[in-house]
């Protein structure tokens, strides 16, 4: 068996782990989640989830895979835990089922920066949406989307993702603090700036049945916690390296690009008197466009505006889309002795068939997007804290200390599982599955939309 493949760098490392985290998550999602649930009371929710689930379920997932050195699945059995591979084969089930969709709407991304170059985009923003977002052309840009994909992950982790990665994350930072710059210029910016910065506490204690779940489950997709992605990408590190050190670098990193895209969409939509998305698929391809189509200029400053927004949703799509696939070809690499191409190739194949569903109809693409985030993201970082906290236990603190000085932090993180973790994620898992069993009038319910 040839050796497996490791990172070339440590800085490639934390940049793909980076990217993976900083995705349409971010740019996509979090803006219109953060509109939806309270404005500055969802973002004093969210950076708590960060700091107090985030950043201890990242160490855990970096512990089993630089334990293990194998795919999410095999690693339990290297472990010596056999019994618990049902944790990695959720997170590559998380995988596999937001891929599938995540790439119909990179396939929209495409169209809209083409849109922004033409103005086509801007002229009627409702109807290009109708007219980009199902049927045959969603399907054909999402085939383009996962086209790249695939090609990028073949080319495997130094030559593939390491080197796209290394391009992609700075230039998604260097263009959203130039979008955020502009942003700051525009008449009544503040409104958006009170909006996303002000919190009312009250809010949070109002609607906290609304706010904790949508918080904590934006913090774990948007830190890709879940998918056993960070297992996989963790998998390839050198023992030498500081799990803890490249955990706060991710995490933070990674929310300091959340912040920046609500201070660039927020602003942007509050100077142009368009009033937050309710969130969901299609919000920000319809507000941004509307927004960007009234600033002065004749339609050229929306145009410019547009094709550089779109393109920073472009890369941070594709940054992500890369890490779901490869931690499917990683499980089919190393299970099966299959070559790192024929096996991107067969599982993208797989993935853009998924997917057809959700570029037909958006009310599919929803019900995915519902049932990733509401059931198998909780239950596998569920799976995985338990797993670390109670079953692993002092082997993952050795594995957090290699590489670091920070000897006393392994008990603390450890009964930090453990406990509030573990109380937390519990309650989360329950609260959503309340949303997706028990109250059919509201949430995702288990029964897709378009069959009831």
């Amino acid at each position: 068996m040839s050796q497996r493949e490791t990172w070339a760098t440590r800085t490639g490392f934390i940049l793909a782990a980076v990217g993976s985290a900083v995705g349409l998550g971010n740019i996509w999602r979090f803006p219109f989640q953060t509109s939806a649930n309270g404005g500055a009371a969802f973002l004093v929710v969210y950076l708590a989830a960060v700091l107090l689930i985030g950043i201890p379920v990242i160490l855990a997932e970096f512990s089993i895979g630089r334990r293990a050195n194998v795919d999410a699945i095999k690693a339990f059995r290297t472990l010596d835990h056999s019994g618990w591979r049902f944790v990695g084969a959720i997170g590559i089930l998380a995988s596999f089922w937001t891929l599938s969709y995540y790439s119909v709407v990179g396939g929209w991304v495409t169209r809209y920066v083409a849109g922004s170059v033409t103005g086509n985009a801007l002229a009627a923003p409702e109807g290009y949406f109708g007219a980009v977002s199902a049927g045959l052309p969603a399907i054909v840009t999402h085939a383009i989307f996962l086209a790249v994909t695939i090609g990028i992950v073949a080319f495997g982790i130094e030559r593939g993702i390491e080197l796209a990665t290394k391009f992609m994350v700075p230039s998604i930072v260097v263009l959203l603090i130039a979008l955020a710059v502009f942003a700051a210029t525009l008449p009544g910016a503040s409104e958006g700036y009170a909006f996303f910065l002000s919190p009312d506490f009250s809010v949070i204690v109002e609607d906290a049945a609304t706010i904790l779940p949508a918080a904590f489950g934006q913090a774990l997709f948007s830190l890709s916690l879940g998918f056993s992605v960070m297992i996989t990408y963790a998998s390839y590190l050198g023992r030498d390296d500081s799990l803890l050190a490249d955990g706060l670098a991710i995490a933070i990193t990674n929310t300091f690009v959340g912040v920046l895209a609500g201070l660039v969409v927020l602003p942007l939509l509050f100077a142009q008197g368009v009033p937050p998305g309710e969130g969901g698929a299609g919000a920000v391809f319809v507000a941004i466009p509307t927004a960007l189509a009234e600033l002065p200029g004749g339609g050229l400053v929306g145009r410019a505006i547009g094709v550089v927004f779109f393109a920073v949703v472009f890369i941070a799509a594709l940054s992500s889309a890369i890490s779901l696939l490869e931690a499917v070809v990683a499980y089919a690499v190393d299970t099966f002795g299959i070559s790192r191409a024929p096996a991107a190739i067969g599982l993208g194949i797989a993935g853009f068939l998924l997917g057809i569903p959700s570029a037909l109809d958006t009310a599919w693409l929803d019900w995915f997007d519902g049932i990733g985030v509401t059931l198998f993201l909780p239950l596998a970082v569920l799976s995985v804290v338990v797993f670390v906290g109670w079953i692993m236990g002092d082997e993952a603190i050795d594995e957090l200390r290699r590489g670091s000085d920070l000897t006393g932090v392994g008990p603390a993180w450890l009964w930090t599982l453990r406990t509030f973790v573990l109380l937390v994620v519990v309650l989360i898992v329950a609260l959503n599955f309340n949303d997706l069993f028990l109250t059919p009038d509201a949430g995702y319910y288990i029964v897709p939309g378009p069959l009831r």
